[in-house]
């Protein structure tokens, strides 16, 4: 028989650990990114895949309800990992490696801002959407696990989990969205 309390007490304990040892400079200076865009009225674009694109469009959420929700100027944040039709079809036509790219393309201006969550740090199609941002004169941040990948080293800031464990560092993920929202209220 499984032991379901065992496996769930080594989780929180691991994921417990890592939480202590967050950089919270890090967060500061992703939230200072965030608050400048923000005063600037800069947009700020999130991408990533899977549990990454879901914490992307967790935080759009987080930005523009629970740090504004009563105030009149609100974040000009985008997930583009929300349009499904426009993923597919650039999917589809231009290759999954260029959806974050393309979307890029359409909406950002020099000065904005774009976040790419991976766990890995080494999605090519997050890769390539900061590599267009920096091109660009964009501002660009990053959220990783792992060792960092590629991603760590091609941006202006970086919230590193240094966790070798996908579910983990998308947890921890989480959290960086919650403490914005809360920073930046």
């Amino acid at each position: 028989m499984a032991d379901f309390a065992a496996g769930a007490s080594e989780y929180i304990a691991k994921l417990q650990d890592v939480l202590s040892k967050i950089d919270a400079a890090e967060i500061a200076a992703v939230a200072e990114v965030f608050r400048d865009a923000y005063d600037r009225e800069a947009a700020i674009f999130l991408l990533g895949n899977g549990g990454s694109g879901a914490a992307a469009s967790h935080m759009v959420c987080d930005l523009n309800k629970g740090a504004c929700f009563e105030k009149e100027k609100k974040f000009r944040v985008m997930a583009l990992t929300d349009c499904a039709p426009m993923i597919l079809a650039l999917g589809n036509d231009a290759g999954f490696e260029s959806i974050f790219v393309e979307q890029l393309k359409n909406f950002a201006r020099p000065g904005d801002v774009v976040m790419g969550i991976s766990g890995s740090g080494n999605s090519p199609n997050v890769l390539r959407a900061i590599e267009y941002a920096n091109q660009l004169g964009c501002t660009t941040v990053a959220a990783c696990g792992y060792d960092g990948g590629k991603l760590k080293g091609m941006v202006d800031h970086c919230f590193h989990v240094k966790v070798d464990d996908m579910q983990i560092a998308e947890d921890v993920h989480l959290v960086l969205g919650h403490i914005l929202m809360r920073v930046l209220s």
